[in-house]
């Protein structure tokens, strides 16, 4: 893959240049969104010790026994764990395939809106595992961070767009969001892939932004275009990998491509790879009516949607346990 279609982005222009500095860094993510759904982002202000200090944290409880993680097991779009078969994003395209070749925790929003209805279904309490204690403040710093990062993010997408700064920020002041931690064992745990098996099928995301600390791996992140096909995604250490869901690339009147993206499984000639992702998904405001962009920014008009009508769709999608959730 061409690494100008996944360009590196410097946040500290866009934080504290000047006019010309923010004006050329919005227009390459304009460009990078057009042609791949996907940046890398440096100045984001994420100590790596953190995203370290989780990750080691999290290994103490996937490596736990199955029935030590059973009492914390979930659905696609619960807060708890989402163990072995759980998950298979490829039916988010409508493509069959054998499960995703991982394990997942998953968090996500619980501030009450005050709304019952709402609160029900989109902010219900976490759940932490007892046996890792020190997973939740560890979770909870980095959570604050990527709130306030993809709220950036979306002041820059806005920027880029020729848009007030807030255009999306507006609809973001009592936000959903998912956080995962996904676990991607080697074939020591997760067996030999079956034909057509990854950690993650192919998909794109469904919301607004998303932010991913992910390690660098044979079986590792692969980015779909249209130039080049199915590609290794570039990895810059320093750098968060950040792409646009669904909701996004319908607001922008799919100006910008939803990053399609997967996962490769075990790979054959290390098939005791062991990586851990840090991914959060954003959104916004529950029941936001999002409406597509008109010409001359967006170049399809899309039917207005209720954005969490349709998260809750694309969540029951790719659930292979029942075919529904619990929570948001």
């Amino acid at each position: 893959m061409a690494r100008s279609q996944v360009p590196v982005i410097d946040l500290e222009p866009w934080r504290s240049g000047g006019p010309d500095a923010r004006a050329r860094t919005a227009a390459r993510v304009d460009e990078a969104l057009r042609a791949a759904g996907f940046l890398l982002v440096t100045g984001h202000g994420v100590d790596p010790a953190l995203p370290a200090r989780i990750r080691a944290a999290a290994r103490e409880f996937f490596l736990l026994p199955a029935p030590a993680k059973a009492p914390y097991a979930v659905t696609v779009g619960g807060r708890g764990w989402l163990g072995p078969g759980a998950e298979a994003n490829s039916y988010a395209e409508g493509t069959a395939s054998p499960p995703d070749l991982k394990e997942s925790w998953s968090w996500a929003a619980e501030d009450p809106t005050g709304v019952p209805a709402v609160d029900a279904e989109w902010f219900r309490p976490n759940a932490w595992p007892a046996e890792v204690p020190s997973l939740r403040p560890l979770v909870t710093e980095y959570l604050s961070l990527m709130r306030a990062l993809s709220d950036e993010l979306l002041r820059l997408l806005a920027t880029a767009l020729g848009l007030a700064e807030d255009h999306f920020t507006r609809h973001t002041s009592h936000p959903t969001w998912g956080f995962n931690l996904n676990w991607y064992p080697g074939t020591e745990v997760v067996g030999a892939p079956l034909p057509g098996q990854f950690r993650i099928g192919a998909h794109t995301d469904f919301g607004t932004v998303t932010v991913l600390d992910r390690q660098h791996g044979a079986g590792g992140l692969q980015i779909h275009t249209d130039a080049d096909g199915w590609q290794d995604a570039p990895y810059d250490p320093a750098a968060l990998t950040v792409n646009i869901g669904d909701l996004m690339a319908r607001w922008t009147g799919d100006r910008w491509r939803a990053g399609r993206h997967r996962v490769l499984p075990p790979p054959a000639d290390a098939p005791a790879e062991e990586l851990i992702s840090l991914v959060y998904f954003y959104e916004c405001d529950a029941h936001t009516r999002v409406e597509s962009l008109p010409a001359p920014v967006g170049r399809v008009v899309h039917d207005p949607v209720d954005s969490h009508a349709y998260l809750r769709e694309k969540l029951r999608a790719i659930s292979v346990t029942d075919g529904s959730t619990t929570s948001g």
